[in-house]
């Protein structure tokens, strides 16, 4: 089937242009370049510097100043900027779409940019979401790499109006990236990664914020582990729980549950209350690895 994807699904994809040249934007044109050698990729950043870099290190096949020119001539567009921005480029782009011009992103958060495709971009072209489970705590055009896809997951997200001939495109392109797709609804996929994407983040910064500076020189591996990815950054998360915020926040209130659960059984002493909590997450975190190896999405 994938072979059927590659050779019929994609094949009247001639240019994808990028928009946003970071981590994520210059590794997704990398890795088109190397995995769909036929198409052209064009990028694009509103930054001179990035623009200068991507030249430099031939992330692309071609580098385009103007963000109406870069889009024009493009089968697939994708958006590789803090979501905050999206709701402006759609509108910035929409009359340089070509009819049936699909239309992508690479947001953490689906429901707004569904939205505000739906009220920026023009009836002939078709937006569908993407997340790409992939990145690192990194940014950055620097970092970029073609094969930061294998083996990723890629959540595509629609609704009762979305093309289902672009979702097919996108799924054979994705998948012709290395990724596993999966399809489900903005609300459902917001909902999901609230608890297992952003809270995460949100409790590493919590983490760090609650030690002091001289505190944090004696942390172990095990609290750098843990707080990786309080690295990454501040506006691209900002963004993303900002336009998830009734998502975020819940999260929040049951992390907050699980705390105040923890809090009494240490000052009741009550040791075995301590080690039924402990356990249960220990349980259900060898079960989650299991999953992921067996998955094969993550190394052994």
């Amino acid at each position: 089937m994938l072979y059927f994807h590659k050779a019929f699904i994609l094949k009247d994809l001639k240019q994808i242009t990028v928009v946003g040249l970071g981590l994520l934007g210059g590794s997704i044109s990398l890795a088109v370049l190397r995995s769909l050698p036929r198409v052209k990729v064009v990028g694009h950043s509103h930054r001179p510097a990035t623009r200068r870099k991507a030249r430099e290190n031939a992330i692309a096949t071609e580098i385009v100043d103007d963000l109406s020119e870069s889009v024009s001539r493009a089968e697939l567009v994708i958006l590789a900027t803090p979501i905050c921005t999206f709701e402006e480029i759609f509108g910035a782009i929409g009359r340089e779409l070509r009819p049936d011009c699909i239309v992508t992103d690479v947001g953490s958060t689906k429901v707004l940019p569904h939205r505000w495709a739906a009220k920026n971009l023009p009836k002939r072209v078709h937006y569908v979401g993407s997340h790409p489970i992939a990145g690192s705590e990194q940014r950055g055009i620097e970092f970029a790499r073609d094969d930061l896809f294998d083996q990723a997951g890629c959540i595509l997200t629609t609704t009762k109006n979305t093309n289902r001939r672009a979702v097919q495109i996108l799924e054979g392109f994705w998948t012709s990236l290395g990724c596993n797709v999966k399809l489900m609804t903005p609300s459902d996929h917001d909902k999901i990664f609230a608890n297992v994407s952003h809270l995460p983040h949100i409790i590493a910064t919590a983490l760090i914020n609650a030690s002091s500076s001289e505190e944090l020189k004696f942390a172990g591996k095990g609290f750098i582990d843990t707080s990786r990815i309080a690295s990454g950054p501040a506006n691209i998360w900002a963004d993303v729980l900002l336009t998830n915020a009734e998502n975020s926040t819940r999260g929040i209130d049951k992390i907050i549950g699980e705390l105040r659960k923890l809090k009494k059984a240490v000052t009741n002493q009550d040791k075995k209350e301590i080690e039924s909590l402990l356990d249960a997450a220990r349980k259900k975190r060898k079960t989650l690895i299991n999953y992921k190896m067996k998955r094969k999405e993550l190394l052994s």
